[in-house]
């Protein structure tokens, strides 16, 4: 074990997650400070980045206490951060522990509980989404005639929009029931489900910094879903001076205010509606899907490492050093089943810092769209590129995408 430095003062992280999603924020913390981790995993690629870690549940308060405390004994701690929505609250609860900055555990949990938020939403004029939680099909069903269909269903603290669902008439609320119950109970804390209106528009977020109460909208992503009734996200894209910015950025204040969130980065999600913005949820973390590399790619602005200064009490850099668009995309398989194939025909590689990454193996049993089964789709691949404008970093991500090659053999054919 490292011996204690008390002259050293590392951030702890809780919870690390995949790499092809993860490690960038680890590389951007790590180039300023120290770092020490809870991972219910011992560390992997992990371990270039820490200078020492805790393997516990961190879902599990006394398990998470024991392994921070062992920390704080070989460390000064600094801060505490996590880009893991699942771990947020925790986050909040050992930073109030230890005296560090950070939100409120109240704050974090408003945050987490989409219902509590709609209802900190509703008391500050916040526009957003009716919302309604419903314990079962039949309560859905009697919410859903007076909200009016089209409505949503959605797990109340989930992530990733797993099993949120679009029921447009009351023939189609059974199977949309049974998908957002099912991802409800796979989450953490099975907090239920909320049914709410539809909102129709564009799908936006904007990526926001707090310190000490005083929020900056620093980047807005625009988001592409697809696979409707579902709202699986199939694309993101940052453009740096987004006119739509400077719109959206107060309305995106007022819903931290509202939920209570003082310090750190958010990813406030929003629809873009005929009558203007309302908001989706607040998330009291960084964006998922690499929206924080993307803001760095189009802006300069590095929110990985502004979540690691504003943890630490320190002030975050927040001055643009880049002009242009940067653009993810998702490749999802074409049927559920086993796959067979898949490789990434050669192109211009390189000139527009492309990147290409598979999600899957041959072999993996993979899966379309979303399920009672699977709540949880597959994505079985991702690139990500830049571009002068935003039309040339999507044109860019399709020609990307369109040299990905993906088969599945279907499940009901190998059985056969």
């Amino acid at each position: 074990m490292p011996i204690a430095q008390p002259h050293t003062a590392p951030l702890l992280i809780l919870g690390s997650g995949p790499p092809l999603m993860r490690q960038y924020q680890f590389e951007r913390v790590a180039a300023d400070q120290l770092l020490v981790l809870i991972n219910p995993e011992p560390p992997t690629w992990q371990q270039s980045y820490v200078v020492d870690c805790e393997v516990a549940d961190i879902c599990d308060p006394t398990a998470l206490d024991a392994a921070a405390e062992a920390l704080a004994a070989r460390w000064n701690i600094a801060g505490v951060v996590t880009f893991d929505e699942y771990h947020v609250l925790a986050a909040a609860r050992l930073a109030e522990r230890f005296g560090l900055p950070g939100n409120s555990p109240d704050a974090a949990l408003a945050a987490r509980d989409k219902a509590l938020s709609r209802q900190r939403f509703a008391a500050a004029g916040v526009s957003s989404a009716a919302s309604t939680w419903v314990h079962s099909m039949e309560a859905a069903a009697s919410a859903a005639e007076r909200v009016g269909y089209p409505v949503v269903l959605k797990p109340s603290s989930h992530a990733g929009s797993i099993g949120v669902t679009r029921v447009d008439s009351i023939g189609d609320l059974p199977r949309g029931w049974d998908i957002a119950a099912a991802a409800a109970r796979q989450g953490p804390e099975d907090q239920g489900v909320l049914l709410e209106e539809y909102l129709d528009g564009p799908e936006i977020s904007v990526e926001t910094v707090t310190r000490r109460g005083l929020t900056t909208a620093v980047a807005l992503t625009r988001k592409s879903v697809g696979f409707a009734p579902y709202f699986l996200e199939t694309a993101h894209s940052v453009t740096a001076d987004d006119p739509l910015l400077e719109s959206v950025a107060p309305l995106a204040a007022q819903a931290l205010k509202a939920v209570g969130i003082t310090d750190g980065v958010s990813h406030v999600e929003m629809r873009f509606t005929a009558d203007g913005p309302h908001v989706i949820e607040v998330n009291a973390r960084l964006g998922g899907d690499r929206i924080g590399e993307l803001t760095r790619l189009a802006t300069g602005v590095d929110l990985p490492r502004a979540a690691a200064a504003i943890a630490a009490g320190k002030e975050p850099d927040l001055r643009p050093t880049e002009r242009r668009s940067a653009a993810i995309g998702m490749l999802y398989p074409p049927g559920d089943g086993v796959v067979t194939t898949r490789r990434l025909l050669p192109g211009t590689s390189g000139t527009h810092d492309e990147q290409f990454h598979w999600l899957c193996e041959v072999g993996d049993h993979v899966t379309r769209t979303p399920s009672n089964e699977t709540p949880n789709n597959t994505r079985v691949g991702f690139a990500m590129v830049t571009g002068a404008t935003i039309g040339q970093a999507r044109g860019n991500l399709a020609e990307v995408l369109s040299r990905a090659v993906i088969e599945v053999h279907p499940v009901t054919q190998q059985a056969a």
